[in-house]
């Protein structure tokens, strides 16, 4: 059974969401990161996505505080992405409670770095980022654009040890119209060693439901329970059937 991954989205320690990844479309929402997680681990949710949205765009974890807070405090398995760009902010989020750090840029930008993390952390902790838009890699908080195709960072860094990939549709994301299911359908058939996190456009349970038919193993959730289209009895009910 697909497995539901709550988001949160942080900008100055507030739970917020964006849209097609737009700073300037941020929609704050009324509840503290800690409080969501924990209602989130209520729901018998095991694992949660958090993304440092102003670490993106500094190049450095910004809310390692919130990381800390909900690690200490909760015992749920988190993946933290936004900010690392190197060794020394690596090791800090981990550190600070992370169980599995998503690299996007340097994936992108500094791909022997990338695939010397692998070697040292493994996959299981090491996941790649690749954010997706009109079929290339963005980086840098969605900002630049680069030449290379998912497909090919895949290829890259399989030897590598590579596991776990979270695939965003930057184009659908925060937009609540639905997943791009040809592309995460294609690429988990593609290549089947690896699990791909669909991450962009569920709207509904019923998204939801349907990657579950095709086979995909794990899906980010967002915007559809900021804004009530997904409800904590709904991932209460799906954490029960598994």
């Amino acid at each position: 059974m697909i497995r539901i991954i709550p988001a949160i989205d942080i900008v100055s320690g507030h739970c917020v969401r964006l849209t097609k990844g737009d700073y300037g479309s941020v929609k704050q929402y009324d509840v503290d990161p800690f409080d969501m997680a924990r209602r989130f681990e209520d729901c018998g949710v095991k694992r949660i996505h958090l993304v440092d949205l102003d670490g993106a765009r500094l190049s450095a974890p910004a809310n390692l505080k919130v990381l800390e807070s909900i690690a200490t405090n909760s015992s749920l398995d988190i993946e933290w992405g936004g900010g690392i760009a190197g060794k020394e902010a690596l090791e800090a989020v981990f550190n600070a409670g992370a169980g599995h750090a998503i690299i996007g840029s340097i994936a992108a930008l500094k791909p022997q770095l990338f695939a010397d993390w692998l070697g040292q952390y493994g996959g299981e902790r090491i996941i790649l980022g690749a954010d997706v838009k009109d079929g290339r890699i963005a980086v840098k908080g969605w900002m630049e654009q680069t030449a290379l195709s998912i497909e090919k960072m895949v290829e890259d860094f399989l030897p590598c040890g590579l596991k776990e990939v979270i695939c965003t549709d930057i184009s659908r994301d925060g937009m609540l119209q639905g997943p791009s299911v040809e592309l995460y359908t294609g690429l988990q058939g593609n290549y089947p060693e690896l699990s791909f996190t669909v991450s962009g456009g569920i709207s509904s349970m019923e998204d939801i439901i349907r990657l579950d038919a095709l086979g995909l193993k794990s899906v980010i959730v967002g915007k559809a329970i900021y804004e009530n289209r997904i409800s904590l009895k709904d991932l209460e009910l799906w954490s029960l059937k598994g």
